[in-house]
């Protein structure tokens, strides 16, 4: 490649034989002394007479207002009830518990999916409290820039119990929940909004964290900007990285309070879950027949119990290596029970995206291993035993700094991240909103450049 020749001032002579005439000289010196003489009288006048900062009186910093007019402004729906504390309320009816006269005395049921309420009630303490988030809550949908629609998707999902709960007088399953009638009641109710017409809704913003959320109306909400945890149910044309973000699940077993370290740490490799799972989990059948008779390595059926979250903590804490396999969908909560417990994500999951990953490089806290050398006899063990101790330490100090990234709980932690992620995305919300307010309509039999894709490149063993 030819490189771009550098620019030069044209001689003063063309002739190189051109002979300069002897010229009288000049003394200089006076004339600088002048110039330095009214330099100085003009840098003192303006230090007497510059204006004097005025700073915020009560810290004599910037104040409060002028930081939220940096924040991306964020209007959050006065939702239905049906759609916020009814849920909760139909969840707790399903399983018999007992009706309560004050919303604030209902508890949200804690698993995996709670980035719903966390967001919720993140958005509902008041703003004083929030001064180091992305976003700033504001009242009136006018100086909105952002629409968040606080339905609690994932729970709405599990509201009815696998086994309906019965009503001891009448012996008749009490729950009627129905989450299909709720999510086309929740989009009758806010394509009736004048804030969702004004942008075909692509300024709203989608909490649908369990796979299966929103999947009635899903091609009604793919317009905006939806927080989920992975695209293993997501079609091209409803899902990608560059308008959505992706969440962390809530972490199920207790954080690993204690140092870095191995000594105490003996078992090599740990997984404890369900064998048996649909599509891309199916490796897990086959990673439990090459690794079951290991040594070193723990391998178990379980399935979601207190039982099995206290064998499961106790096997993260005290294991060098915790596996990940793909479940019914390419990520899964283990994960980041995984994480918190500082025990080294070995992830098997070919097609999985992570979480913030614009501030966390997933290679210096894990190890990824293709499906297909995984499932090979001795390969993965192999493997594992070559990392040295000092390599599993480095792993171990990266894991404790990024660790906040996975707390929900932490006021530096997974609920601010995830709003800054979703503030990140407004400059291409203004730039589909004003294309489509241009563009002509289009009969297309593939997505258009709108529609980018997530991973399509394979991934191979990093270590």
């Amino acid at each position: 490649m030819n490189l771009r020749p550098k620019l030069r001032s044209p001689p003063l002579f063309h002739n190189t034989k051109t002979t300069i005439p002897n010229m009288p000289r000049k003394s200089f010196l006076k004339p600088t002394l002048t110039l330095a003489g009214l330099l100085s009288l003009f840098a003192l006048y303006s230090l007497f007479h510059a204006p004097t900062p005025n700073p915020n009186p009560n810290t004599g910093t910037i104040k409060l207002e002028e930081k939220d007019n940096k924040k991306v402004k964020i209007y959050m729906y006065d939702l239905p009830r049906r759609f916020t504390y009814g849920v909760i309320e139909s969840y707790a009816a399903a399983r018999g518990g007992q009706a309560v006269s004050n919303d604030e005395l209902l508890k949200y049921p804690g698993h995996q999916h709670s980035a719903e309420w966390y967001l919720f009630s993140d958005l509902n303490r008041p703003t004083e409290e929030r001064v180091e988030s992305a976003v700033t809550r504001v009242m009136d949908p006018e100086d909105a820039e952002l629409f968040y629609v606080p339905f609690f998707s994932s729970l709405s999902l599990v509201v009815n119990p696998i086994r309906p709960a019965i009503n001891a007088s009448s012996d008749k399953p009490t729950s009627v929940y129905s989450d299909d009638q709720t999510q086309e009641a929740l989009m009758d109710w806010l394509e009736e909004q004048v804030y969702w017409k004004r942008n075909n809704g692509r300024d709203h913003v989608f909490i649908c964290q369990d796979p299966n959320a929103l999947y009635k109306v899903i091609d009604r909400v793919k317009n905006g900007v939806l927080l989920v945890s992975d695209f293993g149910r997501l079609a091209r044309n409803q899902a990608s990285l560059v308008k959505d973000v992706i969440l962390p699940y809530s972490h199920r077993i207790n954080t690993y309070k204690g140092d870095i370290g191995i000594v105490n740490r003996k078992s090599l490799l740990f997984f404890m879950g369900n064998r048996y799972r649909k599509e891309g989990g199916k490796i897990r059948d086959l990673l439990f027949q090459v690794l079951e008779n290991e040594r070193d390595v723990i391998i178990k059926q379980g399935a979601q119990s207190r039982e099995s979250r206290r064998m499961a903590t106790q096997g993260m804490h005290s294991s060098r290596f915790c596996l990940h396999p793909a479940g019914d969908t390419p990520s899964a909560c283990r994960l980041f029970d995984a994480l918190v417990s500082l025990c080294v994500p070995v992830i098997v999951s070919d097609y999985i995206e992570l979480p913030f990953e614009d501030v966390i490089d997933y290679r210096k806290i894990s190890i990824f291993v293709d499906s297909s050398t995984a499932i090979k006899p001795g390969k993965l063990v192999k493997l594992l035993r070559g990392v040295s101790s000092e390599r599993i330490l480095e792993f171990q100090k990266e894991l404790k700094k990024v660790k906040r990234y996975f707390e929900y709980e932490d006021p530096n932690g997974t609920v601010k991240e995830i709003w800054r992620q979703v503030s990140m995305k407004l400059p291409f919300i203004k730039l589909m909103s004003n294309r489509d307010k241009r563009m002509v309509l289009r009969d297309l039999t593939e997505p258009d450049c709108s529609c980018l894709c997530s991973n399509q490149t394979g991934v191979h063993t990093i270590l």
